[in-house]
């Protein structure tokens, strides 16, 4: 080639104008995801080739360090070592939950032939996994973390939790395929939901230059024991579903349902 043309400008634009601090590796967050998954389930998940107690001990290390670029990242300064400290403490009190979680599927699924079979081939525990690791980093105020773990757990099964959701025991989770469940949701013991479920928002309030307000109550509240078939949409803030419930597929609710009901689609 005679000449080559001069790209300074377009380097420049693209290149010059971005933030000279990286953002934590997408890469290395899912592989913190799966050596974790590995330290709760080692006969399912894939292990690296060494020592369980070596593995924590880099765990760590990885961890101060993705937190410390997380936070500089966006301009703050926190405690890497004493979070990234706190959530491998954590790591047995999240596999207990995940048992639960193991057995509410198995026991809710006739077609689950064991519960090995849950933990090796479902979807929505392996969804439910990842966001139960995420909603660590997300009530320790860690940036961008959560968010890129519950995105991998998005891509791979189809089925978006937010990590700011609290969720409790015995979670089920049946086919999965495109749930949504927003970040403001609150969801009781022993709640049982299937594919299509939507769990959102029925509006955004706006400030006075027309964005919408961060930080508050978007998302509805799901009861214990509450059965939420396919494809219903269940929105609002203030829109809560009482315990015992039944909600039919395909249903659109946006008020408040009382205990014990069953709520229908009559299309």
């Amino acid at each position: 080639m005679e000449h080559m043309p001069d790209f300074t400008k377009v380097y420049k634009e693209l290149v010059c104008t971005d933030s000279p601090v990286p953002p934590p590796s997408r890469k290395e967050i899912i592989s913190i995801i799966k050596d974790i998954q590995h330290l709760m389930f080692p006969k399912y998940f894939r292990g690296c080739g060494v020592d369980n107690m070596d593995l924590l001990n880099d765990l760590y290390i990885r961890l101060v360090s993705q937190i410390s670029v997380a936070a500089e990242f966006v301009g703050r300064k926190l405690d890497a070592e004493r979070l990234a400290q706190e959530i491998i403490f954590d790591i047995p009190r999240i596999k207990s939950m995940l048992k639960k979680d193991v057995d509410a599927l198995y026991s809710g699924d006739p077609a689950a032939l064991c519960p090995e079979e849950v933990v090796l081939s479902y979807p929505g525990f392996y969804a439910i996994s990842i966001y139960r690791l995420a909603h660590e980093f997300y009530v320790r105020e860690i940036p961008l973390i959560s968010r890129l773990m519950t995105e991998f757990a998005h891509e791979k099964t189809g089925i978006d939790i937010h990590a700011g959701a609290k969720i409790g025991e015995y979670f089920f989770i049946d086919h999965g395929t495109g749930i949504v469940i927003g970040e403001t949701t609150t969801i009781g013991d022993h709640v049982k939901i299937y594919q299509g479920v939507t769990l959102g928002a029925r509006s955004f309030e706006l400030d006075d230059d027309g964005n919408p307000i961060k930080g508050i109550k978007r998302h509805p509240d799901i009861g214990n024991n509450v059965i939420i078939y396919a494809n219903a949409t269940i929105l609002g803030g203030n829109t809560r579903v009482g315990d015992g419930c039944i909600i039919g597929g395909n249903v659109w609710l946006t008020h408040s349902v009382e205990p014990g009901k069953k709520i229908y689609y009559n299309g």
